[in-house]
């Protein structure tokens, strides 16, 4: 499985009507095309910051809808009020609790690896961290994505709450930073999000 993502730096009064755009306009182009299983789309309201993502079946699909994608994704960015970072991921694990509902929120955590240690920081973060993070309270799914080729991969955990999130931000950190020291990789950004759109149905890959 495999997801494009797109970020923009939006202007905060903007994000309304880019959320809308999305669900309403590129969603439903993006689902009609071959091998797409699904988008979900992160706000953060106080930076700006938003990440549409999209699901496929496989690299072919997803390299095959890009002349497609490009000018939704152009409109969006533009709606929103700046230009679009786009980067390409392979989900390499997928673990879902329960369904996603009105109301939830993710943390996304970015890191660098080196390639030679991208297989032990993915068995870690499968064997270890994700049992941990299934004990956390409100927890609802996790998962990871990675670009091998860059050596960048990013862990978003979602929660049933704003409030559930915040009451595990000292345990996160705690796990993080183990984590991170036993896998051998630097963690680059953390980022707390409103789950403003979730529809990605990509299946469990623990």
């Amino acid at each position: 499985m495999y997801a494009r993502s797109t970020t923009v730096q939006a202007h905060q009064d903007s994000i309304d009507a880019g959320v809308a755009h999305i669900r309403d306009e590129v969603m439903p182009a993006l689902l009609d095309m071959p091998g797409c299983i699904g988008l979900s789309m992160l706000v953060d309201r106080t930076s700006g910051r938003c990440i549409a993502t999209s699901a496929w079946d496989s690299a072919e699909a997803m390299r095959a809808s890009e002349d497609m994608a490009r000018p939704m994704r152009e409109r969006a960015a533009e709606i929103l009020g700046n230009r679009a970072q786009v980067d390409q991921w392979e989900i390499a694990v997928l673990h879902r609790d329960h369904r996603t509902r009105e109301g939830c929120c993710v943390r996304a955590t970015w890191f660098r690896f080196s390639a030679g240690d991208m297989a032990r920081a993915i068995d870690i973060y499968k064997m270890a961290m994700l049992p941990a993070m299934e004990q956390f309270d409100g927890f609802c799914s996790a998962s990871l994505m990675v670009d091998r080729e860059s050596g960048i991969a990013v862990s978003s955990v979602t929660y049933d709450s704003m409030d559930a999130m915040a009451r595990t931000r000292d345990d996160a950190d705690s796990l993080r930073l183990s984590g991170a020291r036993e896998a051998g990789v630097e963690v680059l950004d953390v980022c707390e999000f409103e789950l403003a759109l979730a529809h990605l149905h990509v299946p469990e890959m623990a």
